[in-house]
């Protein structure tokens, strides 16, 4: 998350919109106190947004490019039937 005083904000308006379009949240100071937040605008059903939105907040990196052949040969995590069973319930029920 960034943060920016009023002037600086109006100084480089374009190019903080640009952040927030790419998923960034940015604190608007005045004074060095927080007064406002201004947060990517974002629909429900728009997942691919999201997505992005993860990507910028650097929780998860965008792939590029096909998964080579190899990977599908990497052992597969191992999970108890127990916890799947759990995460399954909880996922259902949310």
């Amino acid at each position: 998350m960034k943060s920016v005083n009023i002037a600086e904000l109006k100084n480089r308006l374009s190019a903080y919109l640009n952040d927030v379009r790419a998923g960034e949240e940015i604190i608007i100071r005045d004074r060095q106190k927080p007064v406002a937040k201004i947060i990517p605008f974002r629909s429900a059903n728009d997942a691919e947004t999201e997505i992005l939105a993860l990507a910028a907040q650097g929780k998860i990196k965008l792939g590029s490019g096909k998964i080579e052949a190899d990977f599908w040969k990497l052992p597969r995590p191992r999970v108890a039937d127990k916890t799947l069973q759990e995460i399954m319930n909880e996922e259902r029920e949310s």
